[in-house]
This record gives structure tokens, C-alpha cells and sequence, in this order.
């Protein structure tokens, strides 16, 4: 069978599943790298997005979810095995510190338990630096090293679309291809979900409630990502040092697959809003039927009203 989806290859929906993936891509890197402290950590990730972690409430944006959480994290390790199978070299402490960084880059979503107003999405603006606050203030509480901390919170600072990567101190080069690996891996992770245009009208209501400007509505939106897909590609090739590239010797690597199947699923996204969305401008959402759209939608609009 050819493989054509994520899915095909690891449960994507399945955050158990994809947890096992990464740990197994981690010891194919080094066999010595410390699978139990990570796991503590993607344990309490988890409980958080739940609503189970003390101080916050539940996960509940639905595009910035625990699955896209996971989608970036294995995006991560594919690309750091990618890089090793290519003769990079990462210590131990590098594998941990670029997988820490990539489960908790999207935790600034999450609303404390005193914050009953609207949903997570009304911090898209400063997201990122609530994430690297979360994160501090976790690695604090489990005594992590303070080097850990600056090394993690470098890397996580790469996933902003408007951060300055040349302005970022991340301590060695290694460090800082991690950087450009989890930005990579941010934008490649949502954007192969095989339900990525049906989660862009998500994307639309939290970018409404967090008072993103750009865009009029729902179809607006859609339109927009033909050009947006333009520049993630450029963002990809040049901000993030070209680390994509790393995809394609992972699928060989690991399963025999000599092609880059997220670029694959990207284009394909494209193609097909290219090739369907303006003939059926009257009634899109027809064109979306994975993941039971029309009652999340509903669910999603009703929050942003």
C-alpha cells in the first residue's frame, strides 16, 4: 500500500501513539538519552491540556489543540532523526531539551483556573510568551537546571512568527538548528494535518477572538492560506536555515519512503483550494467534511460571539 497520509505511517490522532513514535525515534538517535524525565514531563502536558494540572483550566481552542501539540512534537523528533541520519550529532541533553520545548510551545493557549472569560484564543498575541512563562515556572517547580531552562526557552521563542531569530542567544549551533527545527516543525505539523483546511476555520474564530486582523471570515481565510502556504515555504528556506530538508532522509530512514510526505500534503492542501475554492465560493464548507466540521463550527463560532 502506498502511503499517502501522516496517518498512514503513525495514528496521528492518537497522542499515545505519537508518544510512542517519538520515544522510539529518540532511541534510534542515542540509546542513552533519559525517556522517563522527558515522559514526566509529556505525562503533565497532557493532564494540563485535560484540565487535570493544578492552577488551569481545560484546553479548549480547538485549532491550538492538544492534537497540534503532538503533530509538532513528532514533526520535531522526524526532523532531528532526520538530521542525525544525516551525520548531526545531538548529545542527549540536546534530544531532551528540543522535544521539552516542542510539547510545551503552544501551553501559553491554556487559561488559569481564575479565568473564566472567553477561551484561550484571546491570547494568540502574546502565546508565545506565555508558553516560555509556563515553561519557566514548570521547570522551576521540578528543580530542572537553569541552563535547561535558557536552552528550552530559546528554542520555543522560534515557533513566533514575529520573533527575530537573529536576536536569540541559544549558547551553540546545535542549539540553535533545534530552534530552527521546532519553528519548522510548528508550521509543518499543523499544516500536513490531513484536516488542516477543515481546522483553518477554527483557526479563523480564535484568530477572531484574539483580535488577529486580516481577515474578513471564514472564506477569507481559506483564500489567504494559498499565499500564506507562499510564505511558510519562504520562511521555511531561508529564516529556518532550510532544517525541512531533514523530512525526507527521516521517511527513508525510518520507513523506506524516499520522499518528503509532509511537502507531499501540503501541496495537495493547496492544490485543492487552488483548484475547488472560488467555483464553490457560495458554499465551502461543502468542500470540508472531515471531523465532523459543521458541529464543531457551530461550537467554535458560538465561543467567539
Amino acid at each position: 500500500m502506498i502511503k499517502r497520509h501522516l496517518s498512514d505511517f503513525v495514528k496521528m490522532e492518537s497522542s499515545l501513539a505519537v508518544w510512542r513514535e517519538t520515544v522510539h525515534l529518540l532511541r534510534l538517535m542515542s540509546g542513552t538519552v533519559d525517556i522517563p524525565f522527558v515522559a514526566k514531563a509529556f505525562k503533565d502536558v497532557k493532564r494540563l491540556f485535560a484540565g487535570r494540572f493544578p492552577g488551569y483550566r481545560a484546553c479548549n481552542t480547538m485549532y491550538h489543540d492538544l492534537q497540534h501539540t503532538t503533530d509538532t512534537m513528532l514533526a520535531m523528533a522526524r526532523l532531528m532523526h532526520g538530521a542525525t541520519a544525516e551525520g548531526v550529532r545531538f548529545t542527549d541533553r540536546e534530544l531532551a531539551v528540543g522535544t521539552l520545548a516542542a510539547m510545551m510551545h503552544d501551553t501559553g493557549y491554556i487559561q488559569e483556573s481564575a479565568d473564566l472569560e472567553g477561551t484561550g484564543a484571546k491570547h494568540t498575541a502574546l502565546h508565545v510568551e506565555r508558553s516560555v512563562e509556563f515553561m519557566r515556572e514548570y521547570f522551576l517547580a521540578k528543580c530542572f537546571p537553569e541552563e535547561l531552562t535558557a536552552a528550552c526557552e530559546s528554542i520555543l521563542l522560534c515557533t513566533g512568527l514575529h520573533v527575530d531569530l537573529g536576536s536569540l542567544q541559544f549558547g551553540s549551533s546545535n542549539l540553535e538548528t533545534l530552534g530552527k527545527m521546532l519553528g519548522a516543525g510548528d508550521l509543518l505539523g499543523q499544516m500536513a494535518d490531513r484536516c488542516y483546511l477543515e481546522k483553518l476555520l477554527f483557526l479563523f474564530y480564535e484568530y477572531e477572538e484574539g483580535r488577529v486582523p486580516g481577515f474578513k471570515d471564514e472564506f477569507d481565510m481559506l483564500a489567504k492560506t494559498i499565499d500564506f502556504h507562499d510564505t511558510a515555504q519562504e520562511r521555511l528556506s531561508k529564516e529556518l536555515g532550510a532544517v525541512h530538508r531533514f523530512m525526507r532522509p527521516h521517511f527513508k530512514a525510518r520507513w523506506g519512503v524516499d520522499r518528503d510526505v509532509y511537502a507531499d500534503i501540503m501541496a495537495q492542501h493547496i492544490r485543492y483550494l487552488k483548484d475547488n475554492l472560488e467555483k464553490h465560493k457560495g458554499n465551502y464548507r461543502a468542500l470540508f467534511q472531515r471531523g465532523g466540521l459543521v458541529e464543531k463550527l457551530k461550537k467554535a463560532s458560538k465561543s467567539a460571539e
